[in-house]
């Protein structure tokens, strides 16, 4: 269960290691900033803002839905 309910809060296991959480938010730096690729196609640009604020998010929370989905956890790593 990726969600734990507690009297008081809602708790998320997370599953992201260091590395790739530091990744994660290099990679949204990078494609939120001025230096993203840019593409004559305007869904190739929403779509790379797009994964560049789950990037951002994920690696603040410290847990990955896909990750999750196939059962993978490297937060030990």
């Amino acid at each position: 269960m990726i969600y734990q309910v507690n009297a008081e809060k809602i708790v998320m296991n997370q599953n992201l290691g260091k590395l790739d959480r530091i990744l994660r938010f290099i990679l949204a730096f990078w494609w939120l900033g001025p230096l993203a690729p840019s593409f004559e196609t305007a869904f190739l640009n929403v779509l790379i803002a797009v994964i560049g604020w789950i990037a951002l998010a994920e690696s603040f929370l410290g847990a990955c839905w896909l990750h999750r989905w196939f059962g993978i956890d490297n937060k030990n790593q």
